[in-house]
């Protein structure tokens, strides 16, 4: 069998991308021709079952050694550059995530979006733009998935086309594949920022302003439940992690996750993840599950990291009977968004409250609805902070204590517009005051331009 045939047949071959010093298309095929040869050579010799159990420095010899033998016999002009960059493209293969592995070690790189073997998008500050990253073929880009989600004890294949998981180091998951996906299998990673973001980058970034940390921080330690709303990859998770910063250390925090994302530093706290079933469908931990046996746990705060279904219901009671001052995020585009799709989600639970008792429930135990929003310039800015007040008639009551007004965007396409309070003073302050914090009530009818 030639040697094409045999890679053909199902060895693994490196991707083909771009690198600085290889752009004659000649020079190019003899790049990838050597680095084909080179992980076949190491695909006879090496059990790459088992090649992770090896010291690093030892493989990248084996690399080095084959390298040099092939290029010796076969007289392949390729300089010391290129055979750096070969060794570094194997051992990616080999030991980690291919052609993504360089993506990864990218610190500012936060989402990678692979649409198929040929698109690659990564998200850098905000804005997506199409990278040179490149699979070989949907296979290649296959095996790379399957790397991924064997090593998180998953797997996925045509009975189990999605999978949702979480990387060793924090990163989440996501993988479509054919037949539900039409354009090749799909593999969507956000990244874990495992440099955790400040109050004061916030404040930087302009994603909020020192009037509005004020109030946060007021409601957090006066133990106010609070609701964090946004659309997908506005941040919601990040600013819950350093929301909690501002959680006393005396006190026991339970953290409810779908796939553990929260970094919390206080010394009490335990980190709850739910788990799916195996492949009979056996075996599931859910959220609501979670969220039910932590009320056994002695909690004084309980914090879920996205809400998003039956689990909903338990949260609220939670909120109303003993455990102020727990947090949780939700998917909604405006606060009375999120109100609505907080209902919504409850009576998926299992609950015997009427409509009007359930908007009552929603209303006594959610406090405070922070907005985010992901702008036209890539920025994640907190938008509003609505305060809700109660019920009147049929209807959950709320009032908007701070808001985001976008005026317009810039020659350079920044957006710019202007951080200020309603004037409506918060009708939290007694509440403020009884835990022994005086805000400043200049803070409601502050304004802050942002250019």
């Amino acid at each position: 069998m030639k040697l094409s045939d045999s890679l053909r047949a199902g060895r693994r071959l490196s991707p083909v991308k771009p690198r600085a010093g290889i752009d004659d298309q000649l020079h190019q095929r003899t790049y990838n021709s050597v680095k084909s040869k080179v992980h076949f050579r190491l695909v006879e010799e090496l059990d790459l079952a088992t090649v992770t159990d090896l010291p690093r420095e030892e493989l990248a010899a084996a690399v080095r050694q084959t390298l040099q033998e092939i290029t010796t016999v076969e007289q392949l002009p390729l300089n010391q550059t290129e055979r750096s960059m070969l060794v570094s493209d194997l051992m990616n293969e080999i030991m980690g995530l291919g052609p993504l592995e360089p993506l990864m070690a990218d610190p500012t790189v936060q989402d990678i979006l692979v649409n198929g073997h040929a698109q690659v998008y990564v998200e850098k500050s905000g804005l997506l733009t199409l990278s040179a990253t490149r699979f070989r073929d949907d296979e290649h880009l296959m095996q790379i998935i399957d790397r991924i989600v064997t090593a998180v004890g998953r797997r996925v294949d045509e009975s189990s086309p999605m999978v949702d998981a979480r990387l060793a180091d924090g990163s989440r998951v996501n993988v479509v594949i054919p037949p539900l996906s039409l354009c090749g299998p799909v593999l969507s990673i956000r990244k874990f920022a495992h440099q955790a973001l400040t109050v004061e980058a916030l404040i930087d970034n302009q994603s909020i302003t020192p009037e509005i940390y004020e109030y946060m921080r007021a409601a957090i330690k006066s133990r106010l439940n609070i609701l964090i709303s946004g659309g997908t990859g506005v941040g919601k998770t990040t600013f819950l992690n350093i929301l909690s910063g501002f959680i006393p250390e005396a006190e026991r925090i339970i953290t409810i996750e779908d796939s553990a994302e929260l970094r919390l530093h206080q010394p009490h706290v335990i980190s709850l993840e739910a788990r799916p079933g195996n492949t009979e469908g056996r075996g599931s931990v859910t959220m609501t599950d979670l969220v039910r046996n932590s009320l056994r746990m002695r909690p004084d705060r309980i914090i879920v990291g996205e809400a998003r279904g039956g689990e909903v219901m338990d949260m609220l009671q939670a909120m109303n009977t003993g455990h102020p001052g727990s947090m949780s995020t939700i998917h909604a585009n405006s606060p009375r968004n999120a109100l609505s799709r907080i209902q919504v989600m409850a009576d998926m639970g299992e609950s015997s409250f009427s409509e009007r008792a359930l908007r009552g429930l929603i209303a006594s135990a959610i406090n405070v609805i922070v907005q985010l929003n992901r702008l036209a310039d890539g920025k994640r800015r907190v938008t509003s902070i609505s305060e809700v007040t109660g019920m009147q008639g049929e209807t959950v009551t709320s009032q908007d204590v701070f808001v985001f007004e976008q005026h317009g965007i810039g020659a350079r396409g920044a957006v710019y517009g202007v951080f200020q309070g309603t004037g409506v003073v918060s009708s939290y302050l007694d509440h403020f005051r009884s835990h022994g914090i005086n805000l400043n009530t200049d803070i409601f009818s502050f304004q802050s331009h942002v250019r």
